[in-house]
């Protein structure tokens, strides 16, 4: 079931990041960010009832408020990346790193996966960084310095990013496996607190047009599915499996792409979706 649930999460955080996407192309970041965080908390309240017989505890909510910011961080540092290198090196870096990150925690924290889950675990590591790259456009993206320094190559804020993904991972398990939905509250509480501040500040608020307004409902839904699939996928299963195979979200932007936009796959992420595969086999028979 564990397995399921994080598939389940990497497809509809794919889905997410597409339709946010395409929405930011006629909307300011924010200004997406924070609308499909608010439209998300509405369909949060409407299936709580359905969970609601788990007491709240002040555990579940701190470790969710801290996942919150670390999530809502992890946003703010990679789109700024985004701004100042090419998507080709920056979501590579990031994907790998926010899967790594919770491998190598849950591990440290003495989880033992056996040898044939391990090992898929290492093909979908793989397989996150083929599939995020961009070889298919022909270009070669490198991140140079280019008299901006290493901050100012995207670097810096690449690494941080991909620590704030894994960290959102790791704090969201944190909350333990009797914690129902309540941590997920905390994280939506404390991420649009985080998110409006950050829109006070910069005042780049912009009221999107209706289609875009219809793409951010879909991203907004789509990510209160994906944390709830994540966080159940944690709560039945080993956090160095199931981050790993949420992380393989990039899969479903790559394929949606595809389908929606006609953009052409490159060699290495066609790769990356027959390793992704593979990777998925191994750790459902380990």
């Amino acid at each position: 079931m564990a397995i399921l649930l994080g598939l389940a999460a990497a497809v509809t955080y794919g889905a997410a990041d597409f339709l946010g996407g395409l929405a930011t192309r006629t909307t300011k970041v924010l200004s997406v960010v924070f609308i499909s965080q608010a439209l998300g908390s509405v369909v949060l309240v409407a299936i709580f009832p359905f969970f609601a017989e788990v007491p709240v505890t002040t555990r579940a909510l701190a470790w969710g408020a801290a996942s919150g910011l670390a999530g809502a961080a992890g946003i703010a540092l990679f789109y700024q990346a985004l701004a100042l290198a090419k998507m080709g090196v920056i979501a590579p870096i990031t994907a790998v790193e926010a899967a790594s990150v919770p491998v190598l925690f849950g591990l440290v924290s003495g989880e033992r996966p056996s040898p044939l889950a391990m090992g898929g675990v290492l093909l979908a590591l793989v397989a996150v960084g083929l599939v995020s790259s961009s070889a298919g456009s022909g270009e070669t993206h490198e991140v140079t310095d280019d008299g901006r320094g290493w901050r100012g190559s995207g670097l810096a804020h690449a690494l941080g990013a991909g620590l704030g993904f894994g960290a959102f991972f790791i704090l969201l398990d944190r909350a333990g496996d009797d914690a129902g939905l309540w941590p997920l509250v905390g994280a939506r509480v404390s991420s649009l607190i985080v998110i409006g501040l950050a829109l006070l500040v910069s005042r780049k608020w912009e009221r999107p047009n209706p289609r875009s307004m219809s793409l951010i409902v879909g991203a907004g839904v789509l990510d209160v599915a994906a944390n709830l699939f994540y966080l159940l996928g944690t709560q039945a299963g080993l956090l160095s499996v199931v981050a790993v195979l949420t992380s393989m979200y990039p899969a479903t932007t790559v394929l949606l792409a595809r389908v929606a936009l006609a953009e052409r796959l490159g060699r290495s992420q066609r790769l990356g979706l027959a390793v992704a595969a593979a990777g998925v086999v191994a750790i459902a028979l380990g």
